[in-house]
């Protein structure tokens, strides 16, 4: 610490009392206290400024055993502070999608060129994003099957969802064209699911062939902006959700990714009708 300043301020101020008490004793002073202090005051003026405290560079050799010794000395430290990461980003994933629900809640339930089965006036709805190529889709089919069934007051949409390759794509939209027919959507997409091998345009063609639809009409129409229109819809929805693989389900406020199960969407959709929300307190 650099004292000048203070021994300088001290001095200043002795002055300046010495200086008063011998002025009483002369008539005419050629200077004052006040003049004493603003001469001294000057003088700490042109000191040179205390230099900063010079700060060694950190040395690795030291600094790493003293951090690796720290580690060691608590070694759930990192464990902690994993799970203390994946609770702040669970968190802040949880108020993203929120909003992105919020602000695509009528494309997700009530857009007009959705594909609907069950009880379209179902008091709960369950909505399935699929590719008909992928392979937990095809393992979830009857799943949906069951909940169906069992359900009568069930609302099921499906969005084509097709993620997997251009033969998804290819067969994604056949089936928009299926949907908005009187065919049979529900036997044509189960169809599809149960065929042999990938899932292609002429696989697609041929399960709506077996519904009574014209394999010509439906190609010739398959590459219509309206069609691609409603794919597009789904894709938009999924990048807002953060919706990356099939199946992934959203019911009520909650996206569900994977095939978690005919049990798992059941205990959902119960806890929906009683509590309004797929996790009940």
């Amino acid at each position: 610490m650099n004292r000048l300043p203070i021994v300088l301020a001290a001095v200043a101020g002795i002055l300046a009392g010495a200086l008063g008490f011998s002025l009483l004793n002369q008539p005419k002073p050629e200077t004052d206290a006040v003049a004493v202090r603003a001469i001294v005051e000057q003088v700490l003026a042109e000191q040179p400024a205390p230099e900063a405290p010079q700060v060694a560079a950190l040395d690795p050799t030291v600094l790493n055993p003293m951090i690796e010794d720290y580690l060691m000395s608590d070694p759930k430290l990192l464990q902690r502070l994993s799970v203390a990461l994946e609770d702040t980003l669970r968190v802040e994933e949880q108020e993203r999608t929120q909003v992105a629900m919020a602000e695509f809640r009528d494309a997700i339930f009530n857009a007009p060129d959705q594909i609907v089965i069950g009880n379209p006036d179902g008091d709960v709805t369950l909505v399935e994003f699929f590719d008909y190529n992928c392979g937990y889709c095809r393992a979830a089919v009857p799943d949906l099957a069951a909940l169906i069934a069992e359900d009568p007051n069930l609302k099921v949409i499906l969005k084509e969802f097709p993620i997997l390759s251009n033969e998804s794509i290819d067969a994604a939209r056949v089936g928009v064209l299926v949907s908005r027919t009187d065919a049979d959507y529900w036997a044509f997409h189960q169809a599809l699911f149960s065929s042999r091998g990938k899932v292609d345009k002429a696989i697609a063609l041929q399960a709506a062939a077996e519904q009574g639809l014209s394999q010509v009409d439906l190609e010739l129409r398959m590459g219509e902006e309206n069609v691609a229109r409603t794919i597009q819809g789904s894709y938009e929805i999924a990048q807002a959700l953060g919706i990356t693989g099939t199946p992934t389900y959203i019911i009520g406020n909650e996206v569900i990714p994977g095939a978690i199960g005919a049990d798992e969407l059941r205990s959902r959709i119960a806890n929906m009708r009683a509590c309004g929300s797929t996790q009940c307190s």
